[in-house]
Formats: C-alpha cells, structure tokens, sequence
C-alpha cells in the first residue's frame, strides 16, 4: 500500500508445523484502537464485494483461509492500492475511516475477517458509501472482468452508469 500512507499493512508473527499455523490478528494494546466487533465473510473465486467505507470507522482486515486481491481507494484524491491477502501470507490491512475497501476472491473459495473500531453507533449501510467497482474515475484494476456481485454493488454500478450516461449526452 506505498500509494496510500494512511494506510498500514502488518505481517504479524506466527508459527508453522507439520500441524498447521499460529497467528495472532490483535492483542490489546495494538494499534491503539478499542475494536466494537469482528466481522467474516465467505465467498466462492470471482465473488467481488465492496468498495465501501464510512466515515468513523477503523477495520483491521484479513484473509483467514483462501487467497483474495484486496482494494482500498481514497475516494478524494482517487488513488488506489491493492494487497494480496492469504492465509499463507498472513498479511493484515488497516484501513482508516473515510477510505473505501474492495476485495475480490482469487482462489476457489475465501475466509475475510475483518474487525471494526468505531464510536458510537455501528456504521451499517444506510451511514456508508457505495463505489462502483469499475468507475472509470478511480480504475482500479481488479482480476476479473466479469465479477459476482450483491445487489447492492450491482444497484451502485447501474446508477452510476446511469447518470454517466446522462452527463456524457
């Protein structure tokens, strides 16, 4: 994440034997943050999902099991970044308020866990921003043409091509 300052990606220690691994995601006293609640999603390859953010909130994210190209975009002055993220790598992403988060899986099937710091009440959708995750504005350049989308980034993708179109005519 060198295009994005703000923005702190962390390889914390851990431990690998014949067994499996050991890693730690948080500890008190990291990152000076009092985190709210965590937060996992699972999704088959070519599932995108994002970009989203807020306003408040702090997320510390991860990729549990599975591999998955993460995104974060600063919406004012349009710069982006991406890190791969993996439960082989183990790299953790720290991304502050106001800055919008995409991730899209690469491997056949992925464990994201994020955790959330924010004061007072949580962020759900109706307080966060929406991207299309192919604006032209931003480029990002993301692994698949052709990604599965919710209903929600599908809707920000049809609105925001439709006042594009509008605006270009």
């Amino acid at each position: 994440m060198d295009r994005l300052p703000a923005v702190k990606v962390y390889q914390p220690s851990h431990f690998s034997d014949h067994r499996g691994d050991l890693w730690t995601i948080w500890k008190e006293g990291d990152h000076n943050l009092k985190f709210n609640h965590d937060k996992v999603s699972t999704s088959k390859k070519n599932v995108l999902r994002g970009i989203h953010g807020d306003d408040k909130s702090w997320k510390l994210v991860t990729c549990l099991y599975g591999e998955i190209y993460f995104v974060v975009v600063d919406p004012v002055s349009k710069i982006w970044d991406y890190v791969i993220l993996s439960d082989q790598n183990k790299k953790m992403v720290l991304v502050p308020p106001r800055y919008g988060n995409g991730h899209c899986v690469i491997s056949d099937h992925a464990v994201f866990m994020y955790k959330w710091s924010y004061h007072g009440s949580y962020p759900d959708v109706e307080d966060q921003f929406t991207m299309s995750w192919n604006d032209p504005e931003f480029n990002v350049e993301w692994p698949v043409d052709n990604p599965i989308l919710s209903s929600r980034d599908k809707k920000q993708y049809l609105d925001f091509y439709e006042r594009y179109n509008k605006e270009v005519k």
